[in-house]
């Protein structure tokens, strides 16, 4: 469909992409004296940050401590996390927290101890999770967003879908000079020149069938570094939550991990048996991977549509209190969890990997950074520890705008660039052909690399992944866009980039269990699957290193 109004280019010193924790707040640390634009794809408020229910794991209690933070992570992470990271972001927890009260963020308090109010929830082995009820991250979006809206130098355009990172290539060093980006609501693309740019889009779950993320994590930050030239590490690493609402009207209604930190059981229907004791001693404190496992397990063995989680036991009162978004959320469905199972099922739920980048959030292609879960910092290694990815989040945040206070000149202004062209192109008159492939891509991904792989299965959604990604690009070339082929281009880009490093990967590990290779491989401690765009190949598994 053709622009219903000109294009437009706009001018900034830093431009952030996404209005999650990571993009609130990196533009919150910018200097202020600095023009910030930040960008939204949707509303404001849509983000993962704005559905995140457990909260911000730190240490903040006497019986805690950062030394078992640090090992609790590094345990789940499955001997890929950078220790050098693990050590910074989890030194960083208490401090992060006290940032989020100055900025009006008011934590569930806990009375008798005069502090706040910690749940403990899997992979933690003591209570470290900073909380406001089971609605967290739509607390923290919006104080955060409000503090946003007060500042003079940050311009907030929603409703804008990136096209294409905008690369400056001169001999010796490229460097990223802005976007281009579609207005959703004209069909415009507008251009967006910066001093630099900062991804903190997200993640990239809607590429498979089941998700409990929201329609933005389309891995659009993730597939514009890759074709811009920047490395991506860990990509086989999808971790799928272990209890996501079964319905087939609840889209994306995550049972919040702090139900099983307070006692929920998992359950087979039925016989009402608690399955998790045959799989770990940990029950249902187990890390996520090995959860979203047994379910898959017991689902596929007695052909279940889905399990039971029950924490009907608890006092009806104190569920109340102490979930009141989950407890309304499963009555809209005539569930009540206070005298009755939920049934849960596992979803895609978090990208572990993401565009390498080094602790100040620089990506390989100057200029342009990557904060939050489109990055692959080395925190999560194989397998992400509940609450970490808010805290990592912010930590990361406040190093990219850190980085770009000292380091980007006062007087420089945006370089010249190139308007939009779609001037060869016209409009579709086949949209089926993006709906379809649209279903098919998360189809096969879901049946083929999901929870358990095999060698076979990752062939079969390699070629059919290249097949549409031909048809796809050869659209893209011909028609004008729209955010659904935008959307599409980037997850079939996304997709490919899963199934190269799952390919790669011969053992499993963390969240990625493949039948052919069931043992860990201990001679992959310590290595990353690393993908160049610029090798023309896949790269061998390299050794982590935080540079």
């Amino acid at each position: 469909m053709a622009a219903d109004s000109a294009p437009v280019t706009h001018d900034t010193d830093i431009l952030i992409l996404g209005s999650g924790a990571a993009g609130l707040c990196a533009a919150l640390e910018a200097d202020p004296r600095l023009r910030v634009t930040l960008l939204c794809k949707a509303s404001p408020t849509e983000s993962s940050t704005n559905y995140a229910q457990g909260g911000v794991s730190a240490v903040l209690d006497d019986k805690d401590s950062v030394a078992l933070h640090v090992a609790d992570t590094t345990s789940t992470g499955g001997g890929l996390c950078h220790p050098e990271v693990v050590q910074r972001v989890t030194d960083r927890g208490a401090a992060m927290i006290r940032w989020l009260q100055d900025q009006g963020v008011n934590f569930t308090p806990y009375p008798p101890s005069g502090g706040l109010h910690l749940t403990q929830e899997g992979g933690h082995s003591r209570r470290r999770v900073a909380h406001v009820a089971d609605h967290t991250g739509r607390t923290i979006q919006e104080a955060l967003m409000e503090q946003v809206r007060s500042r003079p130098n940050v311009a907030l355009h929603s409703h804008c879908i990136a096209v294409d990172l905008i690369v400056q290539r001169q001999a010796g060093e490229n460097r990223c000079i802005g976007i281009y980006a579609q207005d959703t609501r004209t069909n415009a693309v507008d251009t967006y020149r910066a001093r630099c740019v900062i991804l903190a889009t997200g993640g990239a779950s809607k590429v498979y069938l089941y998700t409990s993320n929201p329609d933005t994590s389309s891995g659009d930050g993730l597939a514009m570094a890759w074709r811009a030239g920047c490395r991506v590490a860990n990509m086989e690493f999808i971790q799928f939550h272990p209890t996501c609402l079964y319905d087939p009207r609840a889209k994306s209604s995550l049972m919040t991990e702090a139900l099983r930190g307070e006692g929920a059981k998992l359950r087979l229907p039925g016989s009402g048996e608690e399955f998790m004791p045959r799989f770990d001693e940990r029950g249902e404190l187990a890390p996520r991977d090995i959860i979203a496992r047994a379910i898959d397990h017991e689902m596929k063995r007695l052909g279940l549509d889905y399990v039971h989680l029950d924490i009907s036991h608890k006092p009806a009162d104190e569920l109340r209190e102490a979930f009141p978004n989950a407890y309304s959320r499963c009555l809209e469905y005539d569930i009540d969890l206070t005298r009755q199972p939920i049934p849960v099922v596992p979803a895609a739920h978090y990208t572990c990997g993401g565009i390498m980048t080094d602790r100040h959030g620089c990506t390989d292609l100057p200029g342009l950074y990557a904060i939050g879960e489109v990055a692959h910092t080395g925190l999560h290694g194989a397998n992400r520890m509940a609450s970490n990815s808010l805290l990592e989040c912010l930590v990361l945040a406040h190093a990219a705008s850190g980085h770009i206070n000292e380091t980007l000149s006062r007087d420089a202004s945006p370089p010249e660039v190139t308007p939009w062209d779609e001037s060869r192109v016209s409009d579709s008159d086949e949209e089926v052909v993006v709906s379809h492939n649209w279903d098919e891509l998360r189809r096969f991904m879901w049946d083929y690399v999901g929870i358990v792989r095999t060698s076979k299965r990752l062939e079969r959604a390699q070629h059919r992944c290249t097949l549409l990604h031909e048809e796809i690009n050869e659209y893209y070339r011909d028609f004008r866009i729209s955010r659904d082929l935008i959307e599409l281009r980037n997850l079939v880009q996304v997709a490919d980039l899963i199934i190269r490093c799952a390919m790669m990967r011969r053992e499993s590990r963390g969240l990625h269990y493949t039948l052919d290779y069931p043992e860990l491989d201990p001679t992959m401690d310590g290595c990353d699957t690393v993908l160049h765009p610029e090798a023309g190949r896949d790269l061998p598994l390299q050794a982590a290193v935080t540079r």
